[in-house]
């Protein structure tokens, strides 16, 4: 399946729909077809009758326990959009595997859609990227830090941390050293923004490691190291935190030389995706037949409309 879900194993499923569309089921039920409705694992195909006048609707299936119709797309962000299935596959795969991310406008030449739904595409994959509130909290050596991202810094503005009047946004990450990454923005690096994050996404008895921000100094939250980075210091023994700078230089390579803006309201779903591609990359042993296929997977159970993404900045 990860060799299929490559660009030229999906050459085939381009121009065929069908071909497309059970590609998308093997994807989405490896296990075999359940109900998105109740998860019954007994549904059956609606095949027209041979004296029917009425055209059958191909993929159509029927569970037998809540006698309740489906199709791939149902439970999932590609219900009732009007973009073919073989142009999600295609999305699908160029989101998962471009690294540092792809423009609307690129998936609107590529797919040759218009760039209102590329753009709202990219959104729906970006809300699917998204971990969950029951995600498996960090454990081992976590690296935190914060960086900013938006505006360019006004001409003769001090250097250093942006204050709380910049027009920048903050974003924290904590990496797993060797593990995955969480990455949100938040409205203000305080201690208690920080403190709760660290709390809600990583064991209690994590071995810490930050630079030497008053915010972090004033954290209890298992054992706790740090580097001087005014002094120079970036690197004493094992304390560092450039795993999570690696991240965070991925995200602004991506948002500066890809995206080039991101407003405040889409930047979480931006983070997102990062996050996602960084939590199923190649040292983790997942390839971009797998990750496409994870994305497919984190797909069901989402919806997401025209109306909220500007309207909110939950998950």
């Amino acid at each position: 399946m990860a060799d299929t879900v490559s660009l030229s194993g999906l050459a085939k499923h381009f121009n065929d729909e069908d071909a497309a569309r059970e590609l998308m089921e093997r994807m989405r039920w490896p296990n075999g077809i359940a109900c998105p409705h109740c998860g019954g694992l007994d549904p059956y195909s609606l095949t027209p009758k041979a004296t029917s006048k009425k055209p059958g609707r191909k993929g159509l299936y029927k569970c037998r326990a809540c006698r309740k119709q489906f199709t791939v797309t149902v439970g999932t962000v590609f219900e009732d959009s009007r973009i073919p299935l073989s142009k999600w596959l295609l999305g699908l795969h160029l989101m998962a595997s471009s690294k540092k991310g792809i423009s609307a406008h690129q998936l609107h030449r590529n797919l040759g859609i218009s760039y209102k739904a590329a753009w709202f595409m990219a959104h729906r994959m970006r809300y699917a990227m998204a971990s969950g509130p029951l995600a498996e909290l960090l454990k081992g050596v976590i690296e935190m830090d914060e960086t900013y991202i938006g505006a360019k810094r006004v001409r003769g503005a001090k250097r250093g941390r942006p204050g709380p009047d910049s027009p920048k946004t903050p974003v924290v990450a904590l990496v797993e050293r060797g593990g995955k990454v969480r990455a949100f923005p938040v409205e203000r690096v305080t201690a208690d923004t920080l403190g709760t994050s660290l709390k809600a996404l990583a064991r209690p008895d994590v071995t810490l490691m930050t630079d030497q921000l008053p915010a972090y100094g004033k954290m209890r939250h298992g054992d706790h190291q740090t580097v001087n980075h005014a002094t120079g210091e970036y690197v004493r023994g094992a304390v560092h935190t450039n795993t999570v700078e690696g991240f965070f230089s991925l995200l602004k390579r991506g948002i500066n030389g890809t995206f080039h803006h991101v407003s405040k309201a889409h930047l979480h779903r931006y983070c997102a995706e990062f996050e996602f591609r960084y939590n199923n990359r190649v040292a983790l042993g997942v390839n971009d037949g797998e990750r496409a296929q994870k994305l497919v997977r984190a797909c069901e159970g989402k919806r997401l409309t025209y109306k909220q993404p500007a309207g909110t900045s939950s998950n």
